[in-house]
């Protein structure tokens, strides 16, 4: 499955981190050799979010700045740098509030930003807003379940 992931993601031009550091260490490893900006951190735990929901998040970076997507628990779901340099290894809970101290700021409300997934209540619930491979997936679940 590995070998299939990183595949896919060679196939669309993107770079796998896999630092087994945590959260923190293998976003500022992968910022290491970006040059290009602005630059979006988005968790894999975002199943709803669409390429429109990534331009919002890309919109609302301020000059020289950060925009924060929030999870309803006050942890980060998404990052918008105006430069990778912005960022610390600031994760865990309460990181919202933390990150959006690093620079000029804003918060942004995008739904399918901030409904992050922990559990298969969670994919569930969001099951209106799932893409087709997402929506297989969570079936094969409930069958594995029964």
């Amino acid at each position: 499955m590995l070998a299939d992931v990183k595949a896919a993601a060679e196939e669309l031009g993107l770079v796998l981190v896999a630092e087994g550091r945590g959260q923190g260490p293998s976003v500022e490893a992968a910022l290491r050799d970006v040059r290009e900006t602005p630059v979006l951190v988005v968790n894999a735990d975002l199943p709803a979010v669409t390429p429109r929901d990534l331009l919002a998040l890309l919109g609302s970076i301020p000059a020289e700045g950060i925009a924060v997507a929030a999870a309803a628990d006050g942890t980060t779901n998404a990052l918008a740098l105006a430069a990778p340099g912005l960022f610390e290894p600031l994760y865990g809970p309460g990181s919202a509030e933390r990150f959006l101290a690093l620079a000029e700021s804003r918060l942004v409300e995008i739904p399918n930003l901030a409904d992050d997934v922990d559990t298969l209540a969670d994919l569930e619930r969001l099951e209106e807003r799932l893409g087709p491979h997402t929506r297989a997936a969570l079936e094969s679940l409930r069958s594995a379940a029964r």
